[in-house]
């Protein structure tokens, strides 16, 4: 029996990641912090400070890399030992 494509899951997004996106603004920035998290993804510029909103969908294919900052890193539940 044939099967159809295996759904993707969507990116682990969370609100202060930082994301470089594969083609800058037009300020020449490639990063922007992530303000707003759900069907559409909020994204304020860190070198201009612009705030735009993309569809999740976009997003995803325009993402090259997510970082999430130290701090929020720390705070996520470490596995018991």
């Amino acid at each position: 029996m044939q099967q159809g494509p295996k759904p993707v899951r969507p990116v682990d997004v969370h609100l202060d990641d930082i994301a470089t996106l594969r083609k800058p603004h037009p300020c020449g920035s490639y990063e922007w912090r992530v303000v707003r998290v759900g069907a559409d993804i909020g994204l304020r510029c860190l070198r201009c400070n612009r705030k735009v909103l993309l569809p999740r969908s976009e997003f995803e294919r325009r993402l090259k890399k997510l970082v999430r900052p130290p701090e929020q890193a720390d705070a996520a539940p470490q596995p018991p030992h």
